[in-house]
C-alpha cells in the first residue's frame, strides 16, 4: 500500500518538484499551502506518513506547526528552508523534526532521506529480554537481561521457583530441593533468603516483586 507524504510548502513549483519525485518513488502526495492546512490533515482520519513542512509559511512559522502537532503525534517530519544557520538546525531537530533540508535541494535525494525515516519509523522494535533467563550450565540467573549476583542457595532457590512458575511450594518442600544437603537447616533460612532474593531484584527493578508470599503455605513465582 502506497505510503502518503503531506507536502507543507507555499511555493507550487517547489511542490510540484517534490510531488513529481515522491511519485516516481511510489508515495501518494499530498499539498497544503498553510500551517493550519497541515495540522487539520494531520488530525484526521486519513493523516500522512510523513510530513515534508517548509519553515516559512505564510500564516505560521512551520517551527511552530512542528511545536503544535508534537501535541498529538509523533508522525515523522522533514523541514525545509531557505536559511542555512546552525541555530535554526538545532531549534528545528529540538523541537521534533527527523531531518533538515536547505534549500535549493534536489528531490531525489529528499525522497531517499523519506524513505530512510519511514523505513526507521517502521522498524519493529527490539524485543525486551525475558524478565527472568536461567542459564543452569553456568548457575546463572539473568533479571532483566542484568545478571543477578547470587549466593549458592539464593541460586538454587531462585531456580526451584523459575521451574515452578506459579506454583506455591511449602517451606519444606524448598528446604528438601534447595538444603537437601544441610538437613540441619531450619525453615527460617527459607524466609531469610527470599528476604535477600528481593532486595537484590529491586536493585534492578525498584517496583519488582515476582515472588509472592501466601501466609501458611509458603511461596511462589509469578509467570516468568
Amino acid at each position: 500500500m502506497s505510503k502518503t507524504v503531506l507536502i507543507v510548502e507555499d511555493e507550487q513549483a517547489i511542490a510540484d518538484s517534490i510531488a513529481y519525485a515522491l511519485r516516481t518513488d511510489g508515495f501518494t502526495p499530498r499539498h497544503v499551502t498553510l500551517g493550519e492546512q497541515a495540522l487539520a490533515v494531520l488530525r484526521s482520519e486519513a493523516a500522512p506518513q510523513l510530513v515534508v513542512l517548509d519553515i516559512g509559511l505564510p500564516d505560521m512559522s512551520g517551527l511552530e506547526v512542528c511545536r503544535r502537532l508534537r501535541q498529538f503525534s509523533e508522525v515523522p517530519v522533514i523541514f525545509l528552508t531557505a536559511r542555512s544557520d546552525e541555530i535554526d538546525r538545532i531549534v528545528g531537530l529540538e523541537i521534533g523534526a527527523d531531518d533538515y533540508v536547505t534549500k535549493p535541494f534536489s528531490p531525489r535525494e529528499l525522497v531517499a532521506r523519506i524513505r530512510v525515516i519511514l523505513r526507521r519509523a517502521g522498524a519493529a522494535p527490539a524485543p525486551a529480554p525475558a524478565r527472568f533467563e536461567l542459564r543452569a550450565p553456568e548457575a546463572k540467573v539473568l533479571f532483566h537481561g542484568q545478571p543477578l549476583d547470587l549466593t549458592r542457595y539464593e541460586y538454587l532457590l531462585l531456580k526451584t521457583l523459575l521451574e515452578h512458575p506459579g506454583h506455591v511450594l511449602s517451606r519444606a518442600q524448598l528446604m528438601a530441593r534447595v538444603w537437601s544437603a544441610a538437613p540441619d537447616t531450619l525453615e527460617r533460612t527459607v524466609d531469610a533468603h527470599v528476604k535477600s532474593l528481593r532486595a537484590k531484584l529491586r536493585a534492578i527493578d525498584a517496583q519488582a516483586d515476582p515472588i509472592h508470599t501466601h501466609r501458611g503455605l509458603g511461596y511462589s513465582l509469578a509467570g516468568a
